[in-house]
């Protein structure tokens, strides 16, 4: 049997099934012109893993607008948006096909960009990429594996090793490091102790590379199976330094005299927790992660040896939530994870005011408020944040924050908690009052908001009431009805 066929069999059990005739079909139209085709890279480490996706790699000898003469006509849509690197990419079926020249890159080790220069021969093509377990191809023409760097040999071992040396080809290119520990992440594997030693001596040549591309690897890393140990090995080999130096700075030494938690290891379990917390089947929740990672930031800034033994860290929340900004905005990330994450870090101590449940009605109004749609993931991070080894202590605070959840369920109902707004709109307070719209008719809305907080939902006549008494304290004489 054939390696395409040994796989095919493989995912017949599944419902991939329908994806290998696509490969199949390009195969033998690429044939019939007289070209070669190859499954490589990564397409083919998957379907070896029996993980395959519904995105297929292919490399070939012919030239991209050759290439796209033979998609023309078979292809549901092409695009070019690669052309410059020799690629060409199309749908057919569902499924996402990209086909590359056979390349043969150059580098000046200068610049972060390689100099494209097309190959003749899958061999050339398959020594320049990463690692050796991304350095197969499966000939569609013969169907046999091409692994001249034993790269399906290190898949079985579960090791991640270059096809050159490891220090050739970082200085290739510096972001194949951030691979490296992206793929112990998603793959579970280990690092060549020749890798892992290059990794160490050269961490510093990331710098070369933009913080956009270093972000996208990140987030793959945090989205993994095993983000702790990408993570460990980020810190361990220095890419830490460069990309979060925020994470390994939470390794701060402890006495015998000033007892608290390994900060790191801490935020490294809340990690793992926050992940068993997700739900099953579903997306990676990215904004989730990067909080539980990095809700201890400002622990280092904050902590204060207190007279007589002891440690603090007041308000490292606030400082943690600035921190997450900076170091966020220097990495390039959405506005929106920005906030998100940061507004996370700063709730997470919230909670352990609740006490045993001392909060009102109008402070827990406020969490649900203050939290808004990231409620949901603030209730992981907490939950998350509970790492004390001592079981009696641990099982009472998940009973307090399941007591917590469910006086915010009633609330909830009652009062509709996802959309607290002032009993009274700002056109009734610009009526009631006789106001033009401006910063005044605003500050009576926020008053409002926060009479709403504290005291729940008032009927319209009380709210009205409330309203004008508000306005006689300010000065301001109604004029309306």
């Amino acid at each position: 049997m054939s390696e395409l066929q040994t796989i095919d069999a493989r995912n017949r059990e599944t419902e991939e099934q329908v994806r290998f005739p696509v490969a199949e079909e390009l195969g033998s139209r690429f044939a019939q012109a007289g070209h070669q085709l190859y499954l490589v890279g990564g397409t083919v480490r998957d379907a070896l893993l029996g993980r395959l996706g519904n995105d297929f790699d292919f490399a070939t000898d012919a030239r991209p607008e050759r290439v796209r003469e033979l998609l023309t006509g078979w292809a549901d849509a092409i695009w070019d948006t690669g052309i410059a690197f020799g690629t060409m990419g199309a749908s057919k079926r569902g499924a996402t096909v990209e086909i590359t020249t056979f390349r043969t890159d150059a580098y000046d080790r200068m610049s972060r960009n390689p100099e494209v220069r097309f190959g003749s021969s899958i061999e050339e093509d398959l020594v320049r990429r990463d690692f050796t377990v991304n350095a197969m191809a499966i000939d569609l023409a013969t169907r046999k594996l091409v692994d001249p760097h034993d790269g399906r040999a290190a898949l079985r071992k579960r090791i991640l090793d270059t096809p050159a040396t490891p220090q050739e080809s970082f200085n290739d290119d510096p972001l194949r490091m951030m691979r490296a520990v992206r793929f112990v992440s998603q793959l579970g594997f280990d690092v060549a102790p020749r890798v892992l030693d290059a990794i160490g001596d050269m961490a510093g040549q990331l710098e070369r590379i933009t913080a956009e591309r270093v972000q996208v690897e990140l987030s793959k890393l945090l989205c993994g199976r095993f983000p702790r140990r990408g993570l460990e090995l980020m810190v361990d080999t220095g890419l830490a330094e460069i990309v979060l130096p925020e994470v390994p700075a939470m390794r701060l030494e402890i006495d015998e005299h000033h007892q608290h938690k390994d900060v790191y290891q801490h935020s490294l379990v809340v990690l793992d927790q926050a992940v068993d917390l997700e739900e099953p089947d579903t997306e990676p929740d990215l904004v989730l992660r990067l909080a539980a990672l990095l809700h201890d930031i400002g622990k280092p800034a904050t902590r204060r040896f207190v007279e007589g033994g002891g440690v603090s860290f007041h308000h490292h929340e606030v400082v943690g939530a600035k921190m997450v900004r900076k170091r966020l905005r220097a990495l390039r990330y959405s506005k929106d994870v920005i906030e998100e994450v940061a507004q996370l870090v700063y709730l997470h101590l919230r909670f352990h005011g609740y006490g045993k449940g001392e909060w009102t009605d109008s402070a827990v109004r406020r969490y649900v408020t203050d939290a808004g749609p990231l409620l949901p993931r603030l209730h992981k991070l907490v939950r998350a944040d509970c790492t004390t080894r001592n079981r009696r202590k641990a099982a009472a605070l998940q009973r307090t924050y399941d007591d917590l959840e469910t006086r915010i369920s009633r609330i909830a109902a009652e009062e509709d908690l996802a959309r607290v707004r002032p009993d009274l709109d700002g056109n009734e307070i610009m009526r009631l009052l006789g106001l033009p719209p401006g910063p005044l008719v605003g500050r009576a809305w926020r008053y409002l908001k926060e009479l709403r907080l504290d005291r729940g939902p008032l009927e319209h006549d009380d709210a009205i009431a409330e309203l004008r008494k508000w306005a006689e304290n300010e000065g301001i004489t109604p004029t309306g009805d």
